[in-house]
């Protein structure tokens, strides 16, 4: 059981590092998504009521958050990172919601919630806070 738990962990943690970075980036480069399942970053900001300067903040906490749940150690701040992730999928998601966008374009950040309450569920003990 202990392998299938570290295979599950490791899939969920790598699949949601890359989500985090490839979508942190485009928002911190302003990229526009072409054909995307969400509104494309810039545009799609505006539309649910940001100012555009919060991608250049959301994309850094992605960043920071794709770092630091695949580093070794830190079980506190890795703590801090998967609820930073948890708050910042759902607010996006609520943001939609309020907006009345349709359902479709919650996907995107449902998937990455997921894969955030997953790898949280599967981390190995020693990237725990508390060890039993």
């Amino acid at each position: 059981m202990a392998g299938s738990r570290k295979i599950i962990y490791w899939l969920s943690t790598i699949g949601l590092a890359s989500g985090l970075v490839g979508s942190g980036a485009q928002q911190l480069l302003r990229v526009e998504g072409e054909g995307a399942l969400a509104p494309p970053y810039a545009w799609g900001i505006v539309e649910l009521g940001y100012p555009v300067y919060i991608l250049t903040m959301l994309g850094i906490w992605k960043l920071l958050g794709a770092v630091t749940i695949v580093l070794p150690k830190y079980p506190l701040l890795k703590e801090w990172a998967y609820a930073g992730l948890f708050f910042l999928l759902t607010g996006g998601m609520f943001s939609h919601i309020a907006s009345g966008d349709p359902w479709y374009q919650l996907l995107p950040a449902l998937f990455l919630l997921i894969l955030t309450i997953v790898s949280w569920h599967f981390r190995p003990a020693d990237r725990k806070l508390l060890t039993q």
